[in-house]
């Protein structure tokens, strides 16, 4: 949960803001299938706006459900795939504490109701919608656009085969009020019925040849390989080779002193806090690449799960890596598919044993007690790899290395 102090915008009233409504695609600054990081983005640009922000995820099975970002003063809230971590559901549930504009009409807000025939007198003539009767909730669909509205059991007869008359109204000549507005994918509209939104709308697709979510071969001591462009960044790369395969790095930075060198027989020298070593952060493809700092040569590579509830969470966009237990005997898949025997970001600590076998104890990481509210995580090592596992059994890192 991530809340700032709170404080009014331009003098107005809490609350006080109007988000364009466009039916498909999104509402104000947030847009359907954008990455959980453009909404962190937008969220600290304008943190006088977004001065309460709740994140919701659920701990012990984060892949499980979707990770939510939820604005309680504002009314509404961003429902993210797990998997992908792109925007899939936009759910207003308090309209009256968010006015929308749709054309050059508002609509919702503490001034304007959002009722029946209001909606249907903005929005215009439509099918039908379905009415379920163990939640007493009627539901008005448009294209990528949903509006639910309470209906009083006294009048729950207004309501004829999951169908009604349009406009709705009682015979007292009242009309109900929404009570909540969803944004989905147009393209998922045969697909979303009443009470199945949670389950059944998706992000739009993505682009052809978008590198989001790209599937990254790790063939351990030797390369790395990407499916969609088709680069080979090797072991013993230059950074001169890495620019001309990835681009310009999104940072660099000098690494700190091994932590981990006092278990080492070899050489338990102490070391100063900088060792001359440094990386190049690639963020937007959850990447880490570690250059030696005398013979600028890649010595080590991470992977970032971006997984919720690691200290590192939001920094990186998912690394979508694939490690193939064939790695290990020496040879390389060049499928995609996932499979038992191959090592993703959906795969737990236990899978990873029963496919590499026991490694032994674990070297506790605890990356700041004050700074990081997560707890440690646990590394475990093998021949040209470690994992960072988390406490849900989650790998938060891989990094490889030429043992």
């Amino acid at each position: 949960m991530l809340q700032r102090p709170r404080h009014r915008c331009d003098g107005t009233a809490m609350g006080a803001i109007v988000f364009d409504l466009r039916p498909g695609l999104g509402i104000g600054p947030f847009s359907l299938g954008m990455p959980i990081c453009e909404a962190f983005t937008q969220i600290e640009q304008q943190s006088n706006i977004y001065d309460v922000v709740h994140v919701k995820y659920l701990d012990e099975e984060p892949l499980k459900l979707d990770i939510v970002i939820s604005f309680p003063d504002h009314g509404f809230h961003l429902c993210f795939d797990p998997w992908s971590q792109r925007l899939r559901l936009i759910e207003i549930f308090d309209v009256k504490r968010l006015q929308m504009r749709y054309a050059t009409s508002l609509i919702g807000g503490p001034s304007t109701l959002a009722t029946f025939v209001a909606v249907y007198s903005l929005f215009g003539p439509t099918f039908p919608g379905t009415y379920d009767k163990d939640r007493g909730v009627y539901t008005l669909f448009y294209p990528g656009l949903s509006f639910a509205f309470p209906i009083p059991s006294q009048y729950t007869d207004c309501c004829h085969d999951g169908g009604a008359e349009l406009p709705l109204e009682f015979p007292d000549g009242t009309t109900p009020v929404t009570c909540r507005v969803s944004i989905y994918d147009s393209s998922t509209d045969s697909k979303v019925g009443a009470g199945s939104l949670m389950d059944k709308a998706s992000a739009p697709p993505l682009p052809s040849g978008s590198l989001y979510m790209e599937v990254v071969h790790a063939k351990l001591g030797e390369e790395l390989q990407f499916t969609v462009g088709g680069q080979h960044i090797p072991f013993g790369a230059s950074p001169q080779d890495v620019w001309t395969e990835l681009g310009r790095p999104c940072g660099i930075h000098q690494k700190q002193a091994d932590q981990m060198v006092i278990h080492s027989a070899s050489d338990p020298r102490p070391r100063t806090t900088l060792c001359g070593d440094y990386f190049y952060n690639y963020f937007t493809r959850g990447l880490d690449i570690l250059f030696d700092g005398q013979t600028h040569k890649i010595k080590k590579f991470v992977l970032h799960s971006n997984s919720p509830g690691h200290a590192d969470f939001n920094l990186y966009i998912k690394c979508n890596f694939a490690i193939y237990s064939s790695d290990f005997d020496g040879s390389f898949h060049h499928e995609v598919n996932a499979s038992k025997n191959c090592i993703t970001p959906r795969t737990k600590w236990e899978q990873v044993k029963e496919i590499l076998g026991d490694c032994g104890r674990a070297a506790i990481q605890t990356q700041g007690s004050k700074t990081n509210p997560f707890g440690s995580t646990f590394v475990y090592g093998y021949q040209n790899v470690a994992f960072e596992v988390m406490k849900n059994g989650y790998i938060a890192t891989i990094t490889l290395f030429q043992s």
